[in-house]
Formats: C-alpha cells, sequence, structure tokens
C-alpha cells in the first residue's frame, strides 16, 4: 500500500479496529505547493478513530475524541505540542532535501511518514511497522528483525544508507515500537474502551434500483469494522453473480457495507436465498431473506410492469381494431359513391 493514501484519513480516520487487535498509529505528513493544504500535518490514530491532531496553521496539539482529554499527565498535551513543532521543522527541512535526490525544484511535493504498533490483546502478540514516502512512492521502510532500512526505489538507496549508518536510531525505533508503543495503546484504550470496544449491529436494507439491477444488500451502522457479509443459497455460500464491496466509514464513527447479487430472478427462486452479515464480538448473523416485499426501490416492480405492458397491448389492439372498422366504413362509403356515379 502506498504511504500516499494515509492523506484520505487525515480527516476522517481509518478503518483498522478489531474486535481483539487494537492500533495505535502516527501519520505525520509535510507537503508543499499545495494551497490551502498546511505545510504540516500531524495525525495520531487508536484504533482507526482521530486520537489528536496538529497542523502548522494552528500550532496546537489538539484532541480528537472526549475520551483522549482523559490523560494522567496533566502535561501530556504540551508536549505533544512541543514535540510536533519539533516534527514540523524536521519534515520541512526534509522536502527540501529530498528533492535535488528526484532532480526537483517547485512543483507540488509529498513526504510522509508512518509508524505505530498493533497489539493483540487475546494472544498479546506485538506488531510494529515503520514506512516513509514521497510524492506517493514508498521509498523505505524499517526492517525490525536486522534493524536496517529497505529501500523500495533506486532513489532511496542514499536515504537508506545514511539511516543505517545510524544503528543507534534503528535500534531506538525498534525499542519504542516493541515497547513504548504498546504501552501507550493499552494506556489509550483503556481511556477510550467504553467507545473502543463497544460492539454495534446494523441495519440491514435489500435495494434495487430496478427489477433488472442486481439486489443490493446494504448494512450500515456498525462498529468494529471486523465484520463479513456474503449471499447463501439453500443454506449454502454462494460466491458466483455475487460481488462483495470494501467496509466504509460512516461520519458518526460507525462503517457500513453491502454485497450484490446479480440474478434476475422470479418470485419462487428468490425465496432460496438470503443475505447473511456477521459482525466480529456479535452473539448472532443477521440473516435477511430475500422477498420481493422486503426490497426497496426506485423502479417500477416487475408485475406493475408486466401488467402496464399488457394493458398497452390491449389498449393498442384496440385502436388498431377502432381504426379497422372506420377504414373498413369509409372503403364502403366510397365504392357506394362510386356506383352511383357510374348509374349516372
Amino acid at each position: 500500500m502506498r504511504i500516499l493514501g494515509v492523506l484520505s484519513v487525515i480527516f476522517f480516520g481509518m478503518n483498522s479496529a478489531t474486535a481483539v487487535t487494537h492500533s495505535l498509529r502516527y501519520l505525520h505528513t509535510a507537503a508543499s505547493g499545495i494551497p490551502a493544504f498546511p505545510e504540516f500535518v500531524t495525525v495520531v490514530l487508536v484504533d482507526g478513530q482521530p486520537f489528536s491532531y496538529y497542523d502548522s496553521s494552528i500550532k496546537r496539539e489538539l484532541p480528537r475524541q472526549t475520551w483522549t482529554v482523559q490523560t494522567e499527565d496533566p502535561n501530556f498535551w504540551e508536549r505533544r505540542t512541543k514535540s510536533s513543532i519539533v516534527d514540523e521543522q524536521v519534515f520541512k527541512s526534509k522536502v527540501e532535501m529530498i528533492k535535488p535526490s528526484f532532480n526537483q525544484t517547485g512543483g507540488v511535493h509529498i513526504i510522509q511518514l508512518m509508524y505505530g504498533c498493533e497489539w493483540d490483546d487475546e494472544t498479546g502478540s506485538i506488531k510494529g511497522w515503520w514506512q516513509f514516502g514521497y510524492n506517493g512512492e514508498d521509498l523505505m521502510a524499517l526492517d525490525l528483525k536486522t534493524n536496517t532500512g529497505t529501500a523500495q526505489t533506486p532513489a532511496a538507496t542514499f536515504h537508506k544508507h545514511k539511516k543505517d549508518k545510524d544503528k543507534g536510531w534503528a535500534i531506538r525505533m525498534n525499542t519504542y515500537l516493541s515497547q513504548g508503543c504498546p504501552d501507550h495503546l493499552k494506556k489509550y484504550v483503556s481511556y477510550g474502551k467504553s467507545t473502543l470496544l463497544r460492539t454495534e449491529t446494523p441495519s440491514v436494507f435489500l435495494l434495487q434500483k430496478n427489477f433488472l439491477s442486481p439486489v443490493r444488500c446494504h448494512a450500515t451502522g456498525f462498529y468494529p469494522n471486523k465484520a463479513v457479509m456474503f449471499w447463501r443459497k439453500d443454506g449454502k455460500e454462494i460466491t458466483e453473480g455475487v460481488e462483495t464491496g470494501e467496509i466504509l466509514p460512516n461520519n458518526d464513527g460507525t462503517f457500513q457495507m453491502s454485497t450484490d447479487l446479480k440474478l434476475l430472478l422470479d418470485t419462487t427462486e428468490k425465496k432460496r436465498y438470503e443475505c447473511v452479515f456477521q459482525l466480529s464480538g456479535a452473539n448472532e448473523s443477521i440473516i435477511t431473506k430475500l422477498e420481493q416485499s422486503k426490497i426497496k426501490t426506485n423502479g417500477a416492480n416487475p408485475y406493475e410492469v408486466t401488467i402496464s405492458v399488457v394493458i398497452a397491448v390491449i389498449i393498442f389492439a384496440a385502436v388498431i381494431a377502432d381504426w379497422l372498422i372506420v377504414y373498413k366504413g369509409r372503403k364502403a362509403a366510397d365504392h357506394l359513391n362510386v356506383k352511383k356515379q357510374m348509374h349516372l
């Protein structure tokens, strides 16, 4: 995954939360040449939820959730602000340092750093990562097993060598990702457990644009975002004629997803199908049978269309019949007039 994709989550968050795996992500973005966009932005995400936010315009690190205000240290946010101010200066200088390596000067340029950790609260396993990118391309990643950088492009080799020379930096980062980061994550999860550890089941709808379109099973309002959705026929999962979309975030912090059934079915056949939604952490699945009465549609009902066609055919036939009667009557009258004229 290219690092540039994190721009889309700076203001909207990332859908990475699960029932038992928690994550802490730090996203740093420095940009030049982009009008109306801050030169530097930092976002911290806990289980995909924005924990804090800083940019070069506001010059303050601010909490993004009501529960993020709950910290044991009264100077926590002041320290976060000072740290982000230092990061801003470092990253803005990095943009100017990297451009010559790519033979670039003006234009739009972006560097990004994403690092963090995941913690499985059932198994206790820890996973860390560190990735650095430039203009949408992954430049370098930290190999936590060898404490060395891995260059993703030839132009990144120079920067990789610089990092490799500083073994102390790699060891310190590895220590943080394997120890400090999980400790912070566990603390933040405890602050927001009422939000991060909740389970919300969705509302499920059957939708169809018209009777020729696929039937869509749409679930919205669920949390966390670890869920599966599929179609079954006669109790067995099917994949043919089925297209399932990605899990997407809602504005209220919940999620939505859909799966389409691309089949044109009569009433008897539809009863054999059902949509199944399974949410991680929930005890039961939500099963929605494919019944015509449950489908919400913007188009006409197929039976209404059939009746309308039949009525139209009847009306058309009646019009044709009337026209033939009138036509034959006129022909007969014309024939009589011709005979009268001949006798005269």
